[in-house]
């Protein structure tokens, strides 16, 4: 129901013809009709003052606004912190706000919500509006992102708005599932079709998130034959039909590429080496998400550590983003070598073992998250990192055990550098140095702010 309001309001003030239900009228602000009497009382009383009655009468005939004819900048100004409703409201006002609401300022930005009211609580887009936006305002589109459900109806319709983007200008395109798997329910050559014309047409891509898409190689080959020019970031996290060689392509030829995000199988040695070559812009995100498909029966391959340092060589200030969501078992291959990785972040159990590794090879690390590891102590595998990893500054311990002596000299060895210390009540083992009551005065000594420890995780 509240979609369909929407609609007509829409509509209303869309449509040229709309009727506009205030004519350009003025607006008189008049003190004395609030209270006449009392102010007739205070001009008869006070005839000495009556100078500075005549400046309010003056101040009212100043304050007479003609609000059909404000500046269009001024009106576009105030649109722009108005909802799509609201905005369209206020274009059924008058012919100048009307004209205002045509801008094709206002269209620039545009998320297509599509959901199954049986089956989400988010509001929908509405089919007319969505006709009126690609028929008037097509051209105008410049960042858009299509905010779908988990039904596969709502991912196909997505590709079917795709599809008729065929005069758009597009520089940010954004398909976000707000739960999986939707777009991966599509039929592929639906969604290579359907993206591949935004591909074609746009020629000035500069930021896709196509993340949990059937998204492959050929459609990148298009992508890169029409953006390469103008690509700066990527995420494609999660796309299974994307291969080592599809996203090489993307490296080779998108030279100015900043960000980057995808899978750890798409991760080789060529791919490291093809974005430290000459003629590739600095990188500033590399982020790569480590997921075990089939638990114990994934192989992962190992990142030769030249590869790394022919990447932090040629872009010295990138930040290598690491999640981990790996069975023990899984770990072997990582962080056997030194690795260039700043921030790192363990969705599930990670060994005493392999926090020692983080320790001894990743001098670069600036944050660390463990969700949980067990019931052995971690004092030695902290202060190790503590020592070695010169740059850390945030850390969170979640289902751990870190003894308080520990932990205390783990954060005096690191300082007041720890701008963010999350640590759960719970992880922390009382000692005969130390209780978890005294723990909160000697943490905030040495960082040099009040601290105390998490009720619930904070990361």
């Amino acid at each position: 129901m509240a979609a369909a309001t929407a609609s007509v309001h829409y509509c209303a003030g869309y449509s040229s013809s709309a009727p506009y239900r205030m004519k350009r009228g003025r607006i008189n602000i008049n003190p004395e009709s609030q209270a006449p009497s009392s102010a007739e009382e205070g001009s008869k009383k006070h005839k000495g003052r009556s100078s500075g009655f005549r400046l309010g009468a003056s101040w009212r005939q100043d304050t007479v606004q003609d609000w059909g004819n404000l500046p269009h900048h001024v009106v576009l100004q105030v649109f722009q912190h108005l909802s799509l409703v609201d905005r369209a409201r206020a274009s059924s006002v008058c012919r100048r706000w009307n004209e205002v609401f045509h801008i094709p300022d206002l269209w620039r930005r545009f998320e297509f919500e599509l959901n199954q009211p049986a089956t989400s609580y988010l509001k929908s887009t509405h089919p007319d509006l969505i006709q009126q936006i690609i028929k008037k305002h097509a051209q105008h589109l410049q960042y858009v992102s299509f905010k779908v459900d988990s039904c596969t109806e709502s991912a196909e319709a997505a590709c079917d708005i795709l599809s008729q983007l065929v005069n758009c200008t597009i520089k940010t395109l954004g398909l976000i599932s707000t739960a999986r798997p939707s777009f991966m329910n599509v039929s592929q050559s639906h969604f290579v079709s359907a993206l591949t014309v935004v591909f074609v047409n746009s020629k000035s891509l500069s930021s896709i998130k196509i993340d949990d898409t059937p998204v492959d190689d050929p459609s990148l080959k298009v992508l890169v034959a029409n953006n390469s020019d103008t690509l700066k970031l990527l995420k494609m996290s999660s796309c299974p039909h994307v291969s080592p060689a599809g996203i090489l392509c993307v490296a080779d030829q998108c030279h100015g590429l900043r960000e980057l995000a995808l899978n750890y199988h798409l991760l080789s040695d060529e791919l490291l080496l093809a974005l430290s070559s000459e003629k590739h812009v600095h990188l500033e995100h590399l982020r790569i998400d480590v997921v075990s498909e089939n638990p114990g029966q994934t192989q992962f391959h190992t990142i030769k550590k030249r590869s790394w340092d022919a990447l932090v060589k040629h872009s010295p200030k990138v930040n290598i983003v690491m999640y981990f969501f790996l069975y023990e078992e899984e770990f072997d291959p990582f962080f056997r070598e030194e690795t260039p990785v700043t921030h790192l972040y363990f969705g599930r159990a990670v060994s005493k073992e392999m926090l020692g590794r983080i320790g001894l090879n990743c001098p670069r690390l600036v944050e660390l998250v463990v969700c949980a590891n067990g019931f052995e102590p971690l004092d030695d595998e902290l202060i190790r990192i503590a020592d070695r990893c010169k740059n850390l500054t945030a850390i969170g311990l979640g289902e751990c055990e870190v003894t308080c002596s520990g932990f205390i000299e783990f954060v005096k060895m690191c300082g007041g550098r720890l701008t963010q210390l999350s640590i759960m009540e719970e992880v922390l083992i009382p000692d005969n140095s130390y209780n978890v009551e005294q723990i909160h005065f000697e943490v905030s000594k040495h960082l040099g702010r009040m601290w105390f420890p998490d009720m619930m995780p904070t990361w």
